[in-house]
C-alpha cells in the first residue's frame, strides 16, 4: 500500500540516538552509529521522532510500505522488556547512554587474606597503570588552565579578541570528566570551547565556521568521547574547516569512558 512513512538521511545523522529513544514503536534503531528504519510495519507514520532530531535528518515520504502492524509492535515491545529485565544490552538506542561500571585494573600483591575471611579487612595494594611520581613536599591544588570565558560553543561570541592567534580546543562535554589530567594535557595554552552534540539541539558547524573565518586560528584540536553519538562534534568541526576556506592544522583525540586516549588522527 502507498502510505506516509519516515525516511532517514544517513548523511545528516550524527548518531545521537534521540530518534530511536523517541520512537515508542521501535521502528528506528542505531546500526553502526547511524539511525535506520528497521521495519516499515513498525512505523505508524505519526512522526514522534521528528522533533527529536537535531540535524533534520528525518522527514516524511509517501511510498509503497507495509501497513502499520500494531500486534507486531506490541510483541516486539514485550521482547525488549524481557531483554531489559534480564540485564542484556539493548539492540537499539545510543551506546553512549548505556550504563556500565568502570573498574580500574589492579595487580595481585600476593598477600593472603586474613583468617576471618572478611573482604573488608583483606590487605591489598592497588597499582595504577601510570608510572608513580614522587610525592611533593606539600600538597598542592592543581591550577586551572582555562584562559577565557564563556566556554560553551553556544555562548562564545564569534569575534571575541581571545580567538585571534589562538590554538583552539573544541571538546565534548564529557571528556573533561573522563580524562583525569584534562587541564594540563588539553586546555593548557589553548582557547577552549565545549559542547554536547547529543544534548544540544543545535548544529555547531555554522558558528564554528564564523569563528574560523573571522579570526586567525593557528590550530584546532578536537577531543571527543569514544561513543558514536559524540561523532557529531567531529563532523561539525570538519564541516567548519571546509567552509572556512582556510588551511588550518587540526587533529582529533578520542577519550575512552575509562579515561584513556584511544586514538590520534
Amino acid at each position: 500500500m502507498i502510505r506516509k512513512i519516515i525516511t532517514i538521511d544517513e548523511q545528516k545523522c550524527n548518531g545521537c540516538g534521540l530518534c530511536a529513544e523517541a520512537c515508542h514503536e521501535g521502528a528506528i534503531g542505531m546500526v553502526d552509529g547511524v539511525a535506520k528504519l528497521l521495519r516499515d510495519d513498525y512505523c505508524d507514520g505519526l512522526g514522534d521522532c521528528l522533533p527529536s532530531c537535531p540535524t533534520g535528518a528525518i522527514t516524511f515520504v509517501e511510498r509503497e510500505a507495509a501497513a502499520y502492524d500494531e500486534a507486531a509492535v506490541l510483541e516486539n515491545m514485550k521482547k525488549k522488556e524481557a531483554v531489559q529485565k534480564s540485564g542484556e544490552k539493548k539492540a537499539g538506542g545510543c551506546p553512549g547512554t548505556q550504563a556500565k561500571t568502570i573498574v580500574q585494573e589492579t595487580e595481585d600483591d600476593g598477600l593472603e587474606p586474613l583468617a576471618c575471611g572478611c573482604p573488608g579487612s583483606s590487605s591489598k595494594a592497588i597499582h595504577r597503570e601510570t608510572a608513580p611520581t614522587e610525592k611533593p613536599a606539600a600538597a598542592t591544588v592543581p591550577e586551572s588552565q582555562l584562559r577565557q570565558w564563556p566556554v560553551q560553543i553556544k555562548l562564545a561570541p564569534v569575534n571575541a579578541p581571545y580567538f585571534n592567534g589562538a590554538h583552539l580546543l573544541i571538546a565534548a562535554d564529557c571528556t573533561a570528566y573522563a580524562y583525569a589530567d584534562f587541564h594540563n594535557r588539553f586546555i593548557k595554552n589553548k582557547i577552549t570551547l565545549i559542547g554536547c552534540p547529543k544534548l544540544d539541539a543545535v548544529d555547531y558547524a555554522e558558528k564554528l565556521t564564523e569563528i574560523l573565518k573571522l579570526n586567525d586560528i593557528k590550530s584546532v584540536t578536537v577531543v571527543r568521547m569514544e561513543v558514536p553519538c559524540c561523532g557529531g562534534i567531529t563532523t561539525a568541526v570538519t564541516t567548519a574547516l571546509q567552509k572556512s576556506g582556510k588551511m588550518i592544522p587540526w587533529q582529533v583525540l578520542t577519550v575512552t569512558t575509562d579515561g584513556k586516549v584511544l586514538e590520534n588522527i
